[in-house]
């Protein structure tokens, strides 16, 4: 069976980090389930998991394959077109160098950008469960649970102080 959002919103912070406990005490993973909000809280103040990204991985590809196509470039046009003057080695270091320094800067910055669309997942596809009352402050936790458990997460949200319990296509309130 598929998984199907549900959504808790909160107007306290800490009403939120209780739902967070409540729903890991009831066995809910991890995975399972977010916080939304439109202020930046620290990570873990809500006691959810630590989210691990490779950022740090795309600008040294980048910087790598720049460096690459820069040598390349270079000593590839040099040795197309070999023009000795005066003994000089036909491959020269200081303009080589400029060229392979601008394309590893260029390499590294453009993974970067691709990194951050990526890691970011951008552009979503799919918006899922949302509402616009987390832009005006409240918190929101979004639940990916089956159909079957949609009654037990709405009282666990509901018992930790959710103003309103929703889900797709259908909404319930719980004040």
């Amino acid at each position: 069976m598929a998984k199907r959002p549900l959504l808790g919103l909160f107007d306290s912070a800490d009403r939120a980090a209780d739902a967070g406990d409540a729903l890991k005490k009831a066995g809910i993973a991890e995975t399972d389930y977010d916080f939304l909000t439109d202020a930046p809280y620290p990570e873990g103040a809500f006691g959810e998991r630590a989210e691990h990204h490779r950022l740090y991985i795309y600008p040294m590809i980048g910087a790598v394959l720049g460096l690459t196509s820069g040598v390349m470039l270079t000593s590839m046009t040099q040795m197309a077109f070999p023009m000795v003057q005066g003994g000089k080695p036909i491959l020269a270091l200081p303009p080589m160098a400029v060229i392979c320094y601008e394309g590893t800067m260029l390499g590294a910055i453009l993974f970067t950008i691709f990194g951050i669309l990526f890691e970011s997942r951008l552009p979503a596809g799919k918006l899922g469960l949302y509402d616009t009352r987390i832009t005006q402050g409240f918190i929101g936790v979004l639940v990916h649970c089956e159909d079957a458990e949609h009654g037990k997460v709405s009282g666990i949200l509901s018992s930790a102080g959710a103003v309103e319990v929703k889900w797709e296509n259908a909404r319930a309130a719980t004040a």
